[in-house]
């Protein structure tokens, strides 16, 4: 049995700009600019489901492996086992649209019944209809990204909602059925104390969703949000140490809440845990459709063009809208596999890592392995599964560039 895979489909269309944002998203397009994408992306999706089932010469064209089981498409177990519409903002588009795309890509591709079909939205962009249609499509999990209580926070990362569309959001999201709510949260914003980031936190848990994410801001280069922390404009960002009491505050109160933390950044009730994100942190595969769009295939990562242009011009010429097809050396893969699944709370296994490569994880990175378990920053756990400790957790960047090889 070939190990799961899921399918990543990416719409870039957002009503506005986030100023830390910098991700291939095309902000305030006119709807017959979402259209035009949306024929083009279902063109690139019929594209890829002719690879899946052997009918096109991607593998001698670009360099790509054929999937190698299309024996067992269709098969339970054999199939996809996770459908992620992310952005962007999806629920721009209508729940028929949305509907619409997940029943194409059932019938092109082999997504198994028992899927988790997983959609994005922004507060404000949802309504109880929209999301009634894409429950009765399949659609089992709905993330909003919600960011923070307090609007003065959100206005100054550019997000378009307000706290009072969150909770009217999660409201409706109940009365349409969707089976499983996440909320994304973020600390270590432009000002925020530690009272701010309780507050959300406690308002979080309070609208009792099945699973939250909690990350710290990343500022890109070139993003708004970049220039204007250079230049002044807005208050500091918080300390390191400021930054790292956030993430403990939110340890701490989503474990009293009920929340089991598996994984750095992510907490869900039992049972709740993104199965879509699991594939990511297994180094398992998963396909990518859209501008920007990543995807993973064994020892092969590619990329699509990010550029809305770009993609659009390739997609009109029947071509794949490929910016790079890599294959990756058996040390990246290695890396990869461990930089993933240290990310989790469980850990990486040994006998996963035996499998794929033949060979121990104290083989590969003895010399590692031992400053770190000398240090406490990482430790054996029951099973054979290497993983962050408690120290180890929020000093995880560190901790992983010593499993570089090269």
């Amino acid at each position: 049995m070939r190990p799961p895979a899921g399918i990543y489909v990416h719409l870039p269309f957002c009503q506005r700009h986030c100023f830390y944002c910098s991700f291939p998203v095309s902000a305030g397009r006119r709807p017959a600019a979402r259209q035009r994408y949306w024929s083009l992306l279902l063109r690139e999706i019929d594209l890829w489901a002719a690879w899946w089932h052997g009918e096109n010469s991607v593998a001698t064209d670009l360099g790509l492996p054929c999937p190698g089981w299309a024996e067992g498409r269709g098969q339970e177990g054999e199939g996809f086992v996770s459908l992620y519409l992310g952005g962007g903002t999806p629920t721009l588009y209508s729940g028929e649209e949305l509907a619409g795309l997940i029943q194409t890509i059932r019938r092109l591709l082999p997504v198994e019944a028992t899927a988790e079909i997983a959609v994005e939205a922004n507060p404000g962009t949802v309504t109880r209809p929209q999301l009634q249609q894409l429950v009765a499509a399949g659609v089992n999990r709905l993330s909003l990204g919600v960011q923070a209580r307090q609007d003065d926070l959100l206005a100054r990362l550019g997000r378009g909602h307000t706290s009072a569309q969150t909770e009217a959001a999660v409201e409706v999201a109940r009365e349409a059925g969707v089976p499983s709510l996440n909320l994304d949260l973020m600390f270590g914003l432009p000002g925020q104390s530690l009272a701010q980031w309780e507050e959300t936190l406690r308002w979080a848990v309070a609208l009792r969703p099945d699973h939250l994410s909690c990350y710290s801001l990343i500022v890109e280069e070139e993003t708004p949000l970049a220039g204007w922390l250079a230049s002044g404009r807005l208050p500091p960002l918080p300390s390191e140490d400021e930054g790292l009491a956030q993430y403990e505050l939110a340890r701490q109160l989503l474990g009293e809440a009920g929340y089991v933390q598996y994984e750095i950044s992510n907490f869900a009730r039992p049972g709740q845990e993104s199965r879509h994100n699991l594939l990511y942190w297994h180094y398992d595969n998963w396909l990518a459709f859209g501008v920007g769009a990543a995807a993973h295939w064994d020892s092969f990562r590619w990329r699509n063009l990010s550029d809305l242009l770009g993609y659009e011009a390739a997609m009109a010429a029947g071509q794949f809208p490929l910016a790079e097809v890599r294959p990756l050396t058996r040390h990246e893969q290695m890396e990869e596999m461990v930089l993933m699944g240290l990310r989790l709370r469980e850990g990486v296994g040994e006998e996963e890592f035996r499998r794929r490569f033949g060979c121990s994880l104290h083989q590969v990175f003895g010399t590692a392995l031992d400053r770190l378990e000398t240090g406490g920053f990482v430790q054996w756990r029951p099973g054979g599964r290497l993983a962050l400790t408690d120290k180890g957790l929020p000093v995880g960047n560190q901790v992983f560039t010593e499993f570089l090889l090269d």
